[in-house]
């Protein structure tokens, strides 16, 4: 891929060019990660921790009754709250 040019704001921000976001399937509200290395900026985007986290648990049945989930969490928090 070739160069690409930006300008930097008064405030510190680019614009990431057109063709690099299509290519690293940037969209809007995404978020970036800035490294360093060896005098040079790397870019890339960064996964949703939301959605990393999708699916790492497995409901004890499906579908899951989030009505009964709910009670049992604010059960268990009133216990915990309770001297």
């Amino acid at each position: 891929m070739t160069e690409r040019f930006t300008t930097v704001t008064a405030k510190g921000q680019v614009t990431i060019p057109g063709k690099l976001r299509r290519a690293l399937n940037i969209k809007p509200k995404d978020k970036v990660a800035f490294e360093l290395v060896d005098g040079e900026i790397r870019l890339r985007p960064v996964g949703s921790r939301v959605m990393a986290g999708y699916g790492a648990v497995k409901p004890k049945r499906k579908p899951e009754d989030f009505r009964k989930v709910r009670g049992e969490v604010e059960e268990e928090t009133g216990r915990a709250a309770t001297p």
